[in-house]
């Protein structure tokens, strides 16, 4: 935080009215499902972006970003999105937000101070467009709730980046408690908080350094006729965590299914088990039993392995490793850790939940893998972090 206050002075030779925390995040289970209206566990990261504000007498916006040693600069009154202006692009995008909802706003100074780049993925971009717009509406006081909040960072997202405006991101850096992960439920618009109290267990967040190629597109998955074949496959469960499962018998899914081509209806009967294991990950987390959730986690990245076909070999060798220290020799169902591809997947991340004591052994491993494979990981130790909120 000092370094984020002591930057804007620098910059624009003025105190900053404001500086807000917004976390990072990554989603552990279901991120791939929002679009049939489903639910997906993430977490906050406590890899913070920092956003200093301080007010102009003008309408002119002035953006800095500390580490890119980057400035940039618009008119509040003309907003238009370029290309070139890259990471600015999003704090254009929620003053968008606030203007086009009917907010009045003033000239600022916006100072960005972030360790980790957008580029890197783990939810910066989100963290920085969330951080932003708190930070707006608490150094204007604006007479805007968290539902309006929501609105005009939505309405940044679609009209002015035109690019999704993903709920279960939103609501992570918002809502986020420490020691805890956030359940979004796309078919409701809520959110919960579910403990993760595991104290011998690390959470590691590996970047493979693979090249992200794309496979395939996930757009032709996501039409409408898909949706309403899914849709006929939700069944109400009032016991069940949000009321609903899909069917499980194996002659009515194959009847509904039976519609589309193979390559299909093995995607969504991935996006259907997923549904599954983010129930049953809440279900053993709330229960205090990591080996159920563990084993949620590992059968997850199995389904995103092969039948979304969404992992790649340098992921998968990394987390066959993973399953080979330490194993739980007594109850082979109850594995002592767990790991996941996260992210937009065909290469890239990975989490892993470990044991303490086997953190040592598992960067042995990644130096064979750097061996191996050529690629040079970068492994950070995470835990689950605030949402957004003021620091200064």
């Amino acid at each position: 935080m000092k370094q984020v206050i002591e930057a804007h002075r620098a910059e624009y030779e003025e105190e900053p009215v404001i500086v807000v925390s917004a976390p990072s995040h990554m989603h552990l289970i279901g991120e791939h499902s929002w679009f049939f209206k489903d639910k997906t566990l993430s977490m906050a990261v406590n890899i913070p972006v920092y956003i200093a504000l301080s007010f102009r007498d003008d309408n002119a916006l002035q953006f800095y970003f500390v580490q890119a040693k980057d400035r940039k600069r618009a008119i509040l009154t003309s907003l238009k999105f370029r290309k070139e202006d890259r990471w600015s692009n999003a704090l254009k995008g929620m003053v968008y937000g606030f203007t086009s909802g009917g907010f009045e706003l003033r000239g600022m100074n916006i100072t960005v101070y972030s360790e980790m780049q957008p580029s890197k993925g783990f939810g910066i971009t989100t963290a920085i467009k969330v951080g932003t717009a708190y930070a707006i509406r608490e150094a204007l006081g604006l007479k805007c709730t968290d539902v309006q909040l929501l609105q005009a960072i939505e309405r940044g997202n679609k009209l002015f980046l035109n690019s999704q405006n993903f709920m279960a991101a939103n609501y992570t850096a918002l809502y986020a408690k420490k020691g805890h992960f956030m359940m979004t439920d796309y078919n409701t618009a809520e959110h919960d908080l579910i403990p993760f109290n595991f104290p011998d267990k690390k959470i590691l967040l590996t970047d493979a350094r693979v090249q992200r190629v794309m496979v395939w597109n996930e757009e032709v998955l996501r039409q409408p006729e898909n949706v309403l074949l899914l849709g006929e496959l939700k069944e109400r469960k009032q016991n069940a965590y949000g009321g609903w499962v899909y069917e499980d018998n194996p002659t009515e899914v194959n009847e509904v299914l039976g519609v589309v081509n193979e390559i299909t209806r093995h995607r969504l009967l991935c996006i259907m088990r997923e549904h599954k294991y983010v129930l049953d990950s809440i279900n053993y987390l709330k229960k205090n039993e990591f080996g159920g959730f563990a084993r949620s986690v590992n059968a997850s990245h199995k389904n995103m392995r092969e039948d979304y076909e969404l992992s790649c070999p340098e992921v998968d060798w990394i987390l066959k490793r993973l399953s080979m220290i330490n194993p739980n020799l007594n109850d082979m169902r109850n594995p002592n850790s767990c790991g996941r591809i996260t992210g937009k997947g065909f290469g890239r991340c990975a989490y892993t939940i470990l044991n303490n004591d086997d953190i040592p052994l598992f960067k042995e491993k990644l130096s064979e893998y750097e061996r191996i494979f050529g690629f040079h990981p970068t492994t950070y130790e995470i835990e689950p972090a605030d949402g957004v909120h003021v620091v200064s």
